[in-house]
């Protein structure tokens, strides 16, 4: 499964824009994968993994602006249609990078 996370956050001022640096970063940390500006993704084992996740993207939210989550199976990520452009990707952010301990 992928949790997205869909952000859009004002960036007028100095603190907006500390704001917004804040919490990208915060998503980057966590392991997530930017799919394009303002859009990130992570894979998640399970929905208890999904629900520990979004809870701390909860907890780091931005004060200000708008930030979504979706939950979407593997199967319908990859269904994704690329209406303009293509895929590219220097991150394996498919299964293949899933490690079992």
């Amino acid at each position: 499964m992928r949790l997205i996370v869909f952000f859009d956050l004002p960036v007028v001022t100095s603190a907006e824009r500390r704001e917004y640096a804040r919490f990208r970063k915060f998503l980057v940390r966590n392991g997530f994968v930017m799919m394009q500006e303002s859009v990130y993704s992570k894979i998640i084992l399970n929905n208890t993994a999904g629900d520990a996740l979004k809870e701390n993207v909860r907890r780091n939210k931005a004060k200000r602006g708008i930030v979504q989550m979706l939950t979407v199976t593997e199967k319908q990520f990859a269904s994704m249609e690329y209406v303009t452009g293509e895929h590219r990707t220097e991150i394996v952010d498919t299964d293949e990078r899933f490690v079992l301990i």
